[in-house]
């Protein structure tokens, strides 16, 4: 087993990565930008090194520098969390040629399931089912040609794409050129790579996931399902486990699938299959994720599943301390993404400090969150406040609990999307479980608290701001940090270690 674990994430992740370390005795080493210098993460672990300004391309995305300071730190391994060099086929690289234990899949399982068009035709000859479509790039004469040969409507997207980025649902012919040229600049945008591809459009899609675990002799298996339809944007907002009416014939063929799809790039480590199923109880392979989930907490409420922990003994070496059979779900979770966001102002961020930070407690109750009272929430990453977990013996219990814990949860200083998963629990679909992706298209307009989508003279209008915002945001913090006395790397860990117990002392995080 690992001695001491450098997290390469920040927020609520890298508090759970900790967390797992601290319990299987392993020391942890924090990185932060100049305005994490406070954050929870970085209280908690044993030592924490600074990375650099608050954009991300400066500090969190920092490869060689984060290498550099496992080294120095004396860290045999990286956890990367989700998002930042998580699905860095080169990062990965990196690490293994410094001799450093990457948690997670080597590269080039990550760059071959990480491009979709290659893990499409991956999956095509694994035998696992995918959605009607190309299995390569095309150009926009190709891609017209492609659509009308497969039949509107159909999504064009990125062949790099992820969280909802370079896609476009194209319903109608004279809608394509545009689709095909928005979804191509956003792509640019995004990813540094305009290429795209067509899928057939399923009609009343859910969104159901697939957790997996396989480790280095030759074992995968998989955690069930989770539900992920209650969408906005293409982003999940809610999401559960088990499945609502997933048959045990369904949970069975598209867990064979999952696994199927993880043998056939010899996976290692913690990973998901998202599947879209349509009305029929049909499903198809729609990409896979190759890192932790933020929803992993509802597989670890219905399974006993410790996930972090898993993945750290798997990328120790060790192999699965379960097999398929032994695996079976407990009662049901609720997971509710808490975002610093105005959800009666179409969703805009909401930065700024928190006042009072009073999270819900009591049974069946999780709260995995890197903020705290007094914290401060910035205009330059993810405006994830928390994520509240509910569990019950059933569904219903599941959303009694996650009602009162709503009703409980108290943030003040910034706007939440707090009363938005209110309106949501209280829908009599969602109550029902009877929903798919466009249930908050269909029936809570469209998560737009009532406002139009903002055109794009508002969004420049929008950006502006955010970015006005930052800059006086940026200077703010580097004005207080020129007073204050901070380790940064090479500096006295034993002061992080003192300065972290006090913190936790605190009761940061209640």
């Amino acid at each position: 087993m690992f001695q001491k674990i450098l997290i390469a994430n920040r927020g609520e992740i890298a508090v759970r990565v900790i967390r797992a370390c601290r319990e299987l005795g392993i020391k942890t080493v924090a990185l932060y930008s100049d305005v994490d210098r406070d954050a929870l993460h970085v209280r908690y672990a044993d030592e924490a090194y600074g990375c650099g300004p608050p954009p991300a391309a400066e500090s969190y995305l920092r490869g060689d520098y984060i290498v550099e300071v496992a080294k120095r730190a004396g860290a045999e391994a990286i956890h990367p969390g989700y998002g930042f060099l998580s699905e860095n086929g080169d990062f990965a690289d990196q690490c293994a040629r410094e001799g450093i234990v990457f948690i997670g899949p080597k590269g080039d399982v990550m760059r071959k399931m990480g491009d979709k068009v290659t893990a499409r035709q991956t999956m095509e000859a694994a035998q696992v089912p995918i959605v009607p479509g190309t299995t390569e790039r095309l150009s926009d004469e190709e891609a017209t040609q492609w659509a009308m040969k497969i039949g509107l409507p159909v999504m064009v997207k990125a062949s790099a794409g992820g969280g909802g980025k370079g896609m476009r649902l194209v319903r109608e012919e004279s809608e394509l050129a545009q689709g095909l040229a928005r979804a191509r600049s956003e792509a640019k945008a995004s990813f540094g790579d305009d290429s795209l591809y067509i899928e057939k459009f399923v009609e009343e899609p859910r969104h159901i996931e697939i957790q997996i675990l396989a480790d280095s002799h030759g074992n995968a298996v998989h955690l069930f399902e989770r539900e992920c339809s209650i969408q906005r944007r293409h982003q999940k907002v809610i999401e559960e486990a088990p499945g609502n009416g997933i048959t045990p014939e369904l949970r069975a063929r598209m867990g064979e699938a999952a696994v199927a799809a993880a043998k056939a790039v010899d996976y290692v480590g913690a990973g998901t299959c998202e599947f879209l199923v349509d009305r029929h109880n049909d499903f198809y392979f729609l990409e896979m994720n190759t890192r932790v989930q933020v929803e992993h907490a509802i597989t670890e409420a219905i399974t006993g599943v410790d996930i972090v922990k898993t993945m750290i003994r798997v990328a120790s070496g060790e192999p699965l301390p379960f097999t398929q059979d032994e695996l079976q779900i407990s009662g049901h979770a609720i997971e509710a993404r808490i975002y610093a966001e105005d959800p009666d102002n179409n969703f805009v961020p909401s930065p700024g400090d928190i006042a009072v930070y009073r999270p819900s407690g009591g049974i069946g109750v999780r709260v995995d969150s890197g903020v705290y009272q007094g914290a401060r929430v910035t205009v330059y990453y993810d405006p994830m406040v928390a994520k509240l977990i509910t569990w019950g013996y059933d569904r219903d219990e599941a959303m009694e609990r996650m009602r009162r814990a709503l009703f409980e949860f108290v943030v003040k200083g910034i706007k939440t999307s707090i009363p938005f998963h209110q309106k949501v629990l209280a829908h009599p679909v969602f109550q029902k479980g009877h929903y798919d992706t466009g249930f908050i298209d269909d029936y809570m307009d469209g998560g737009s608290g009532g406002a139009a989508e903002p055109g794009d003279d508002e969004r420049e209008a929008r950006r502006a701001g955010v970015l006005l915002a930052a800059i006086a945001a940026y200077r703010r913090d580097k004005a207080r940090a020129s007073s204050q006395t901070v380790e940064s790397a090479g500096g006295d860990a034993n002061n992080w270690k003192a300065y972290g117990r006090r913190a936790g002392m605190r009761g940061m995080l209640r």
